[in-house]
Parts: structure tokens; sequence; C-alpha cells
């Protein structure tokens, strides 16, 4: 029996190359369940199954979070401009995150890394600063930050 762990070696037959793709697809089929979950769910209509944020209830206020499901339900319902609305960080995060996770996939499926947004040096730095950034513009009491409340 061969060892399952991953060694960076490019995998030379089938087998060995599903098992090396393997964590990525099954992020793949978490967000998808996510996906699933909201969809079923519907964060646009008030009262639904699934929470409030914490933030809004509690405090009254936008954390960078709020509207994340709203804008993956506008996205799985092909809606880029409501998408944008209710949350366009995390819309752009979205982004980052499909090709992150394609960019692992390839890495494993070739036995090399291939460089994401993840590898550079300053991505922490412009992540956190984009945080509380977004966090502060988008609860200014005053026009036109007031359009980004949601």
């Amino acid at each position: 029996m061969t060892t399952s762990v991953y060694t960076g070696v490019p995998a030379r037959d089938w087998r060995s190359r599903l098992r090396a793709v393997g964590p990525p697809l099954a992020v793949v089929g978490g967000a998808g369940l996510c996906c699933a979950v909201v969809w079923w769910g519907d964060p646009t209509t008030p009262g639904g199954p699934l929470p409030v944020c914490p933030t809004k209830a509690y405090l009254g206020i936008d954390c960078p979070g709020c509207g994340g499901m709203r804008m993956v339900y506008s996205l799985l319902h092909g809606d880029v401009p409501a998408a944008l609305h209710y949350n366009a960080l995390t819309f752009v995060f979205a982004l980052l995150f499909v090709w992150s996770t394609a960019a692992w996939a390839v890495g494993r499926w070739r036995g090399r890394a291939v460089n994401s947004w993840l590898h550079w040096r300053w991505t922490p730095i412009v992540v956190g600063v984009a945080f509380v950034v977004w966090f502060v513009v988008r609860n200014l009491p005053f026009a036109p930050f007031t359009s980004l409340y949601v």
C-alpha cells in the first residue's frame, strides 16, 4: 500500500493524481454545499431560516462581512450589480478564493507549487487594510457612504 502523504512529486497515474487533487475538490464541494444552503435559505427575504449578522443585530452597524450571504445569493442568480451592492469586498475575495483554489488544485496536479495572490509578500497587510477601510467607510453616516448600508 502506498502512502497518501503529498510529497510535491508529480503524480504518475490517475489514482495518485486524483488523491493529489482530493483536498481542493473537498474545499470546492464544501463551498458548493454552502452555496446550496444560501440558495435554499434566500437571505434576501426577511425572517428566513438563515441567521442575521450578530454585529448588525446587537450593535446596529455593518461589519465587513455584512451582506455576504446576500452577495452570494445574488451571484448564484447572476445579478452582479446586486452582489456588488450587498458586499463589494466579499465579491472581490470570492474571485480571489476561486483563483487560489484553482492554483492549489493545478499545483497539486502538476506536483509543483503554482503561485497565487496568497504568495505575495504584501497580502496580509493589504487584506487587513482593506477590511478596516471597508468597515469604516460603509458605516460613515453621510452621503455617498450611506448607499453602502445593507
